[in-house]
């Protein structure tokens, strides 16, 4: 798969205060990156900078093989993006919004506004004044107006902030299908792990400045992929049926509460033991190793928040 992003060393100094450090990041054409970090870890900064909107202290960022500079015009063309929040002229409608970005990026193409909204599923409300649209709708349009161009690269900020569980559905879907039917490449930060987990190909996980992990999604996936659950008030006496009765070694303590048996043992079975030990259960359930669990092990147990 060609490689249509690549930075070397990727630095940014702010008052003498590195923000990001050394990042060498890597974005295979097609694909779908997640990328991720703790609020103020610098993926914001990493974006900019991609975008050129923030010059970079050191390091370089390379676009389809080409270096980028302060005059890579062209280059940029082939980038759409949502940086932070949208905005818009709120006196004009989305289909204004769309027709002025179209005219000032040398891209006035009627089809390709009306196709990007309903994609977005704004078609109903294009001649509706922005500045009556809520945060979600103002979202949609960003993304709208992101894609219109049918860039090469989609570069995506906290693309469902403001969205409700219904417009994050659509999105998703969304993205996936640029993704799969136009070989689109998206490169998207989001603080919900959940949703990446669903969408992305690749993760990049960005913590003070440094990139600590850069890795394909099924290798997390195939990560302990299966683990039993039990939530009980008696974690000390179930630990002591495990290991003795049941002769469970590969489990996880994870608070006094809950315990993850990674073990492969039937559910039946590790019941009945319980039953017989009277431990009292509150809850047993099978579940997947997920990205949040990964996330959450390599920031040393600190959440993305």
């Amino acid at each position: 798969m060609t490689t249509i992003l690549r930075t070397w060393d990727l630095t940014k100094v702010y008052e003498e205060k590195e923000i990001v450090r050394s990042v060498n990041m890597e974005i295979k054409q097609g694909e779908i990156y997640g990328f991720l970090g703790p609020n103020g870890a610098g993926k914001t900064t990493v974006m900019k900078m991609i975008t050129n909107l923030v010059k970079p202290t050191a390091g370089e960022i390379e676009f389809f093989g080409d270096k980028m500079t302060h005059r890579s015009y062209e280059m940029l063309k082939r980038m759409g993006s949502i940086i932070e929040y949208p905005v818009f002229y709120d006196k004009l409608s989305a289909r204004e919004n769309l027709a002025l970005h179209g005219e000032y990026m040398g891209y006035y193409d009627v089809k390709a506004m009306e196709e990007a909204l309903e994609l977005v599923k704004l078609s109903a409300v294009d001649k509706k004044p922005v500045k009556q649209f809520s945060l979600g709708m103002k979202q949609r349009l960003g993304i709208a107006r992101a894609v219109m161009t049918k860039p090469e690269l989609l570069i995506l900020d906290e693309p469902i902030n403001g969205l409700d569980p219904l417009g994050i559905k659509e999105l998703r879907e969304v993205f996936r299908m640029l993704s799969r039917e136009y070989g689109m490449t998206l490169l998207i930060s989001s603080h919900i792990l959940g949703e990446i987990e669903q969408i992305a190909d690749t993760i990049g996980v960005i913590r003070e400045g440094v990139l600590v992990e850069q890795l394909a999604m099924d290798t997390i996936r195939n990560q302990h992929t299966q683990y039993i659950e039990l939530i009980t008030g008696e974690c000390t006496k179930t630990v002591y049926i495990l290991e003795h009765k049941l002769g469970l070694t590969n489990y996880k303590v994870l608070d006094p509460r809950t315990i993850r048996i990674y073990d492969d043992i039937p559910q039946l079975e590790l019941s009945k033991a319980m039953a017989e030990a009277e431990v009292e259960l509150e809850s047993m359930s099978k579940k997947h190793h997920s990205l949040e669990d990964h996330f959450v092990e390599l920031m040393g147990g600190a959440g993305i928040a």
